[in-house]
């Protein structure tokens, strides 16, 4: 009787994915698949979840998606676990239980390495956690890892970066590796608001881990959690703003589509810096 239950909601969270939000959802994933050309056929891409909601929904659109697709791509649904307590570790089977996901998992030491470390322990963590990610799908013989980074999350980089950083770049959709050759990053997500995402669970009564950091329940610097974050006041920064202009969330998404090279001091590209003096008196001269 138990798994009956089980298996009638499950069937509803996915009949919810193509019928109520099916415009701020599902529509959104495959628009960012088409627009940025993520998949290609026999692909074989590692969905990496963390065990949030962000991962765990794109597990379930990658679901629904190779039902209907139209050419051959595999899927293999990873999760890393990097010190998980008994708990996380707990949440994260039984939703993937839940939602009918056949996750594969692992295990690394990833938390206890940077227990210790005081400065950007979430930076280092989160390379370390990539690194991880990309060597095992390697070695399961994937292509491509899929990560569950959406729309919120690319406008908030874009200003961290100009605030706190002093740069101008973006979350890009796609990324080759440059450690390990013949990989690929993508990001399926990209143009899904967080807040639609918040409502498929809230609507689908599900609970998620907060965050994949151990001290996630008395982190001030972890990016997905804690109030004291850079990105919690990007987050903050960003609601303020809407309240007086309702389009400043799609105007800082398409700012870095809107580059204007003639009105930029300098860039770099491949490495290599521009400066826009160098080739000034090239331009007086045709003026």
């Amino acid at each position: 009787m138990e798994k009956e239950i089980t298996t009638d909601r499950t069937k509803d969270i996915e009949k919810s994915l193509q019928k109520k939000f099916r415009k701020d959802i599902w529509c959104k994933f495959t628009k960012a698949i088409n627009t940025y050309d993520l998949i290609q056929e026999h692909d074989k891409i590692a969905v990496c979840i963390s065990g949030g909601k962000d991962s765990m929904i794109m597990a379930k659109l990658f679901q629904e998606l190779k039902l209907h697709n139209k050419f051959q791509f595999e899927l293999v649904f990873l999760v890393m676990d990097p010190g998980y307590n008994p708990m996380n570790r707990q949440v994260i089977e039984n939703n993937a239980k839940l939602l009918n996901i056949p996750i594969t998992i692992f295990e690394t030491q990833i938390f206890d390495a940077v227990a210790d470390v005081e400065s950007s322990p979430c930076y280092l963590c989160a390379r370390m956690r990539r690194g991880h990610l990309y060597n095992k799908a390697k070695e399961l013989g994937c292509n491509k890892i899929a990560l569950g980074h959406h729309y919120d999350d690319v406008i908030e980089t874009i200003l961290m970066g100009m605030l706190h950083g002093g740069q101008i770049q973006t979350m890009m959709p796609k990324l080759p590796s440059t450690n390990f050759p013949g990989m690929e990053l993508i990001r399926p997500m990209y143009l899904i608001r967080e807040e639609h995402i918040i409502q498929w669970r809230l609507y689908n009564k599900l609970e998620f881990i907060q965050c994949a950091c151990r001290f996630t329940e008395n982190c001030n610097i972890c990016d997905n959690g804690g109030g004291g974050s850079k990105r919690q006041e990007v987050k903050a920064l960003i609601k303020k703003l809407r309240a007086s202009s309702p389009f400043v969330e799609s105007n800082i998404f398409k700012s870095v589509e809107n580059v204007n090279l003639d009105t930029i001091i300098a860039y770099k590209q491949h490495g290599e810096k521009h400066h826009f003096l160098d080739d000034y008196q090239e331009k007086i001269k045709k003026t």
